[in-house]
């Protein structure tokens, strides 16, 4: 692939950008107060456009023109929250979707689930025992 100004332009914007945003963004550094452990959890959105074209010249230098710009919004959505052993998450905003909020009864779901399997092993020998 041929290095173009606008390639060049395109990198630089990139590389900005990777600069300021990390898995960490993302998924918070976990913070624990009072047995609790709370974990932040951020929507990140980004844009970026550039461009660029090569000017007419009298002389036989090569002109060209071009720029470029990204933007990044952070907006934090929720908190994975560890507590006894048990993980919930609590979103900060309404849901959006019927998909969002599925997706936040799963660590419930299983939460209860477990809990319910324990509760069947634990019956089953008294059961057992009291049909012989």
């Amino acid at each position: 692939m041929k290095e173009t100004p606008v390639n060049k332009i395109m990198e630089n914007t990139l590389e900005k950008m990777r600069e300021m945003v990390d898995v960490s963004t993302i998924i918070g550094e976990p913070m624990t107060t009072g047995g609790v452990t709370l974990i932040p959890v951020s929507k990140v959105s980004y844009g970026f456009t550039s461009g660029g074209t090569d000017l007419p010249s009298k002389s036989n230098a090569e002109l060209f023109g071009g720029g470029g710009g990204g933007g990044i919004t952070i907006t934090p959505v929720a908190f994975i929250v560890i507590e006894n052993g048990k993980t919930r998450l609590m979103q900060i905003n309404n849901y959006t979707s019927s998909a969002d909020r599925a997706i936040s009864m799963i660590p419930e779901l299983v939460d209860r689930v477990t809990e319910l399997l324990k509760a069947d092993k634990k019956d089953a020998p008294a059961e057992e025992t009291a049909s012989e």
